[in-house]
C-alpha cells in the first residue's frame, strides 16, 4: 500500500498555508483576493473524491482549512468587519463563477471543438443540489468561524493565537462537514456518517499541521504594519 495521496495532501496543505502567508505580507486586499480564489477552486473540485488513510474524502479540504486561516488572520491583523467583508466577497465570486460557467456550457460547440465541450460539461455541470449545499455550507461555516474567533480574541487579547485558531477551525470545520454532507450527500452516500467522520478526521489533521505553520506569520509579519 502506497501513501502517495497522504504525502501529496501534506505538501498541498503546506503550499496552501504558504500562499496565505505570502498574501498576508502583501496586505488585506491580497488575503481577500486569495480567499476568493480558494473558494472558486473549492467549487471547481468539490465533486472529486480522493483516498486518504483508506477513507474517501473530497479533494478540497485543504482549501476549506485555508479559507478559515485567512478569516482568522484578517481578524487578527485588522478586524472582524474585514473578515465579514471577505466572506461576502468570496460568496459573490463563487456565485458569479457558477453563473458564468452555466453560460459557457450553454453554448453549442463548433465542429472544431475537438470534444472539449464534453470535458467541460463533465467538470462544470454540477447538480443544483451540490451547488446549493456547497454555498450554504460555506456561508454558515465562515459565519461560525468569524464569530467564534472574534469571541475568543476578545477573551484572550493578544495571547493564545494558536489556541484561537485551533478552536475556531475545529468547530467551524465540523459544522462544514456535517452541513455539506446532509445537504449535498444525504440519500446519495451509502453510509453518510462514515463520510462525515472520515472527512472530519482528515480536516483535523490538516488543521493540526497548518495552524502552527501559519502562526509563524506573527513572527514574520508585524501587526503594526497592517493597521491601515
Amino acid at each position: 500500500m502506497t501513501y502517495l495521496n497522504e504525502f501529496l495532501f501534506i505538501f498541498h496543505l503546506l503550499a496552501v498555508a504558504t500562499v496565505v502567508m505570502i498574501a498576508l505580507r502583501m496586505g488585506k486586499e491580497a488575503l481577500m483576493a486569495l480567499m476568493g480564489v480558494y473558494v472558486i477552486i473549492m467549487n471547481l473540485f468539490v465533486t472529486k473524491q480522493i483516498g486518504i488513510l483508506g477513507y474517501s474524502i473530497t479533494a478540497t479540504d485543504s482549501f476549506t482549512v485555508g479559507t478559515g486561516l485567512i478569516l482568522n488572520l484578517l481578524q487578527e491583523y485588522w478586524s472582524k468587519e474585514e473578515a465579514i467583508k471577505a466572506t461576502k466577497l468570496s460568496f459573490f465570486l463563487a456565485a458569479i463563477f457558477v453563473i458564468m460557467s452555466s453560460f459557457q456550457l450553454s453554448y453549442i460547440p463548433h465542429c472544431m471543438d475537438n470534444g472539449m465541450h464534453a470535458h467541460f460539461v463533465a467538470l462544470l455541470n454540477w447538480t443544483p443540489r451540490i451547488i446549493v449545499a456547497s454555498l450554504i455550507a460555506f456561508l454558515v461555516t465562515q459565519f461560525v468561524d468569524t464569530t467564534l474567533y472574534g469571541f475568543l480574541k476578545k477573551q484572550t487579547g493578544q495571547k493564545y493565537f494558536i489556541l484561537r485558531n485551533y478552536s475556531s477551525l475545529l468547530v467551524s470545520q465540523a459544522v462544514d462537514t456535517v452541513l455539506f454532507a446532509i445537504l449535498g450527500l444525504y440519500g446519495i452516500a451509502s453510509n453518510l456518517w462514515a463520510v462525515i467522520i472520515a472527512s472530519y478526521i482528515v480536516k483535523i489533521l490538516a488543521i493540526l499541521i497548518a495552524t502552527p505553520y501559519v502562526s509563524m506569520a506573527r513572527k514574520l509579519v508585524k501587526k503594526d504594519n497592517h493597521k491601515s
